[in-house]
C-alpha cells in the first residue's frame, strides 16, 4: 500500500502515537478543563482499543499534583518533567519508534507546552513554575523541529487565557501543525465501519464531546485564520 503524502495529514494507527501533556490537580482552575479531560479520556480509549502507542507527562508532580483520575490513565507510567516541552522527557519513546510519523496532542497549556520550544535543559530545571504553560506549545514546536506531523486536538487543549489559547492555534497552524477534533482523528484512525473494533469505538462517539469554547474563537471573521 502506497504510503500516506506527509502533506495530507492522514493519521494511521501503526504509525501514530497519542501525547498526553500535564493534566494534573493544580490546573483544574484553567478554563473548560473538564471538557479537555474529558475529551482526551475519549483519545485514550480509542488509543488504547486500535493499540496506539500513549505518553503521558506531569510537570512538577511534586508541587503540581498527579494526573486527575478523570483522563482514565492508569497503568500508564507518568513521565514526570521540569522542562516546558514533553520532549526531553520522551526522547527515548521516539527514538525507539523510527516508523513514527504522527503525534496527536493533547492538554494544557495551548501556548505552552503544546506550542514553545523547549529551553535547555539547564534553564529547563531552574525556571521554576512560574513557565509551566508552555508545555504544549514547546511540545508541538519540537515535534516538528524532528520532522514529524503534530495534529492538535483542538477540543483536547486549553489555556488558563482565551486569548493566549486562540493565539497558539493559529501560530501552530502557522508552523505546519494540523487542527483536529478529536472525532475527526478517530475515525480517522479506524478508517472503516467494517474494523473490528469500530462497535467498541462508535460507543465512545454516540455522544458529541462537550463544548469546550471552541465557537467563540472560531466564529466570525477571525484574521488568526485567514
Amino acid at each position: 500500500m502506497a504510503a500516506a503524502k506527509p502533506s495530507l495529514g492522514r493519521v494511521l494507527p501503526g504509525s501514530s502515537i497519542l501525547f498526553l501533556c500535564d493534566m494534573q490537580e493544580k490546573f483544574r482552575h484553567i478554563a473548560y478543563f473538564p471538557q479537555i479531560v474529558s475529551v482526551a479520556a475519549r483519545m485514550l480509549k480509542v488509543a488504547r482499543l486500535l493499540e496506539v502507542p500513549v505518553v503521558l507527562t506531569e510537570q512538577y508532580p511534586q508541587g503540581l499534583g498527579p494526573t486527575v483520575p478523570e483522563l482514565g490513565a492508569e497503568g500508564l507510567q507518568p513521565r514526570t518533567k521540569t522542562c516546558f516541552s514533553m520532549v526531553p522527557a520522551v526522547q527515548g519513546e521516539l527514538d525507539a519508534r523510527p516508523h513514527l510519523r504522527s503525534v496527536l496532542l493533547c492538554g494544557i497549556e495551548t501556548q505552552a507546552c503544546i506550542l514553545h520550544p523547549s529551553p535547555s535543559p539547564g534553564l529547563c530545571s531552574h525556571l521554576g513554575l512560574s513557565l509551566t504553560s508552555f508545555c504544549p506549545q514547546n511540545t508541538a514546536l519540537d515535534l516538528l523541529d524532528r520532522g514529524l506531523q503534530v495534529h492538535l486536538v483542538v477540543d483536547a487543549c486549553s489555556s488558563r487565557s482565551q486569548v493566549d489559547r486562540l493565539v497558539a492555534l493559529a501560530r501552530l497552524r502557522q508552523s505546519g501543525a494540523f487542527l483536529s477534533t478529536s472525532e475527526g482523528l478517530i475515525l480517522q484512525l479506524v478508517g472503516d465501519a467494517a474494523h473490528p473494533q469500530f462497535k467498541e469505538i462508535q460507543k465512545i462517539i454516540k455522544e458529541p464531546a462537550p463544548d469546550s469554547g471552541l465557537l467563540g474563537l472560531f466564529q466570525g471573521q477571525n484574521p488568526l485564520f485567514r
